[in-house]
């Protein structure tokens, strides 16, 4: 018989399922906070259910979506690689980041991409699999389970799409946020994605709280299609137009911009760049590049810190922010994650 996956689902509905069961809503509150609060694995462990009815999930259900494969541990800084099997055989990645007190995870959202991103590891397996919602939070219960610190912000930059997984990405977020499973704030979560703009309008409809990343990386479309496919769908101009539409409801918006030695890193790019964001109330996050295998490098550090002065100086309404990707010697950078086993 088909188990049912009871890892993913709202409160509401397990409270439904457990009123198909016989029992009563009640039941889907405690078996809620027992999977996602406590984080348990185990229905023997949901104490105060009774023994029937544990025994009933036990043989039933899903609890469990991920079994852990690997773990990696940066001699650099705070970081460890987790590589996690789903129950269908496929392999995702998930990054643990401290930094003092932050203790940020990167989760990934599908095994695998469709987007191509030239620059982007993930990008070359193509697009396996939607993670579903359980898959999603297992991968934050496990890595709160191996790594003591508490966790203090969740970025869907991992491995994936988001956007191409939004029923799945925004469930998990809720669970994340409701104060009865992880009680994280909205403005701790943050979702990324290439520019999806029928899904951003979407998320901007349902007025989700959940901080939005917009993956810009060029000036100008022709560099931004041929690293970025999908511009030629949404180029720049529609991103910003959205972007400006999502700031109207007095949400400040992030921009992310891999920077590429000799592709987007010249001066003319920096100010291309800043009069896009003109009058855009945002954060613009400049990434310098995780080499992979592939044919792109990273801009040396003194035309980076050009390239940031630049945007810095013109500043209007956004903050700029050179981010340095952590976990370097175990490939745990943006753009990085493949998974793989080592």
């Amino acid at each position: 018989m088909k188990k049912t996956y009871l890892k993913g689902m709202s409160i509401e509905q397990l409270a439904t399922w457990c009123e198909q069961q016989g029992e009563t809503k009640y039941r889907g509150q405690q078996i809620f906070e027992w999977m996602y609060r406590h984080g348990v694995f185990s229905s023997k462990e949901m104490n105060n259910l009774n023994n029937t009815f544990r025994s009933f999930i036990h043989e039933n259900c899903i609890i469990r979506t991920l079994e852990l494969k690997e773990s990696y541990k940066s001699n650099i800084d705070e970081t460890t690689k987790f590589l996690f099997k789903t129950k269908n055989g496929q392999l995702i990645e998930t990054i643990s980041m401290i930094d003092g007190k932050r203790h940020t995870v990167c989760l990934s959202s599908q095994v695998g991409c469709a987007l191509k991103c030239s620059f982007c590891k993930t990008g070359e397996k193509g697009l396996i699999d939607n993670l579903n919602t359980g898959e999603i939070v297992d991968q934050l219960i496990l890595v709160r389970e191996y790594i003591a610190k508490p966790i203090t912000n969740v970025v869907f930059m991992g491995m994936g799409e988001p956007f191409q997984n939004y029923k799945n990405v925004i469930n998990s977020s809720k669970i994340f946020h409701d104060p009865r499973g992880f009680n994280l704030a909205s403005e701790r979560i943050t979702i990324s994605t290439v520019g999806i703009i029928n899904k951003i309008k979407q998320y901007i409809k349902e007025k989700h709280k959940y901080k939005l990343a917009i993956s810009l990386n060029a000036s100008k479309n022709s560099t931004r299609s041929e690293i970025m496919p999908i511009n030629k769908k949404w180029p720049i101009e529609e991103l910003i137009k959205v972007s400006k539409l999502y700031s109207q409801h007095k949400r400040q918006i992030m921009f992310e911009y891999v920077l590429l030695k000799g592709i987007n890193d010249s001066e003319k790019n920096a100010y291309e760049l800043a009069a896009l964001l003109k009058g855009i109330p945002c954060k613009l996050n400049i990434i310098p590049y995780n080499e992979t295998d592939s044919t792109f490098y990273r801009p040396d550090n003194k035309n980076i810190q050009k390239f940031s002065k630049i945007l810095f100086e013109l500043r209007d309404q956004y903050r700029v922010l050179i981010r340095w990707s952590k976990g370097q010697d175990i490939n745990a950078g943006c753009g990085q994650l493949a998974g793989e086993q080592y």
